[in-house]
């Protein structure tokens, strides 16, 4: 990875962490409600929140969301978010494996199982345009076994490419490609959006190739168009541009519904906008099998492991607190719950 590359990295995070992001539309969960049940027939320490990703069990349906790796600032920032995720028994994903495949010295910013051995789940990451880039499947397993990645996660962001001044926007002939690739892996693979949400158009795209499921990245947290436009040049374009579609896509309620429908029982995870614990019950109850949240845990990761510890910890004692008062024992009684 060129200097100029690990700048854009940071640069990343100093946005994500300090300036306005946000989409400005609603993710569509903070409309719904779950329906109160004031007798719920359960013990509060009878609900069990644990559940199943990838043939890992997880202590709660909560995946650290794809965030950063490749310098120094983003190894401790992984480093802490591993060791959280590790603690409290939730997963993690990491970000964009591109600048390891690039250069073999960037494995420690990425290589979590080293200071996180008890993580439950660990899923890789790389940009799909990568494969029109001369990325293959021998690049993409020697980055699954340097890591120890449980799984895969291919990102879509046709719209952050497009207006990211350094932005590689080939993606013709990708899904064929796609699944060719994700056939050859040893390790089940998702596709996954990273703030413009998945449409109907492209759910059925996804659903014809050999994933084991989708995360939605819907609207309505942060976006990258909008991040990439404070990168440009203020006057340009691609500035303008990038503030004008910073909404473009797919809220994140909508792409959850229609992920499930073009999915059947594949993997659906819920992210985007991702803050409380509502918003996850919403979301489980909407047809997600799991949430994925990456901004309030970065920004806890900026702090301290701890912090992050805490942030994890009170999101899901809310998610607890909700389905008692749903009377839903466990996850698969939440999806039943009715949303109102």
């Amino acid at each position: 990875m060129s200097d100029d590359a690990a700048r854009r990295k940071d640069a990343h995070l100093d946005l994500c962490l300090g300036a306005p992001v946000d989409s400005g539309v609603p993710t569509g969960l903070g409309s719904l409600s779950l329906e109160y049940d004031a007798l719920p027939e359960l013990d509060l320490d009878e609900v069990d929140l644990g559940t199943t990703v990838l043939g890992k069990r997880l202590h709660a349906p909560i995946v650290v969301g794809a965030m950063t790796g490749g310098t120094e600032r983003g190894r401790l920032i992984n480093e802490r978010l591993a060791r959280a995720a590790a603690r409290v028994g939730v997963g993690m994903a990491l970000g964009s494996q591109r600048p390891m495949i690039e250069r073999a010295e960037l494995v420690p910013t990425y290589a979590l199982r080293d200071v996180a051995p008890e993580l439950p789940l660990l899923i890789g990451n790389i940009g799909a345009v990568q494969l029109n880039y001369g990325v293959g499947a021998a690049e993409l397993v020697r980055a699954i076994e340097a890591v120890g990645a449980d799984a895969m996660a291919f990102h879509l962001n046709p719209l952050q490419e497009a207006i990211q001044p350094e932005g590689n926007t080939r993606f013709r002939g990708l899904a064929a490609k796609l699944g060719e690739v994700v056939r050859a892996l040893p390790v089940p693979c998702l596709a996954k959006e990273v703030g413009a949400g998945i449409s109907e158009r492209t759910a059925r795209k996804l659903a014809a190739l050999p994933l084991a499921g989708i995360e939605v990245g819907g609207v309505g947290g942060t976006s990258w168009a909008m991040v990439e436009s404070l990168r440009a040049p203020p006057a340009s374009p691609r500035a303008e541009a990038g503030r004008r579609l910073a909404g473009f896509g797919i809220p994140t309620a909508e792409s959850i519904e229609i992920c499930r429908r073009a999915m059947g029982e594949r993997l659906v995870v819920a992210s985007g906008g991702m803050r409380t614990g509502m918003d996850v019950a919403v979301a489980l109850a909407c047809g997600a099998d799991a949430a994925a949240l990456a901004r309030p845990l970065l920004e806890a990761a900026a702090t301290s492991e701890d912090a992050v510890v805490h942030a994890l910890e009170t999101l899901i004692f809310e998610l607890r607190v909700i389905m008692f008062c749903t009377g839903a024992a466990n996850v698969a009684a939440l999806r039943r719950v009715r949303v109102r």
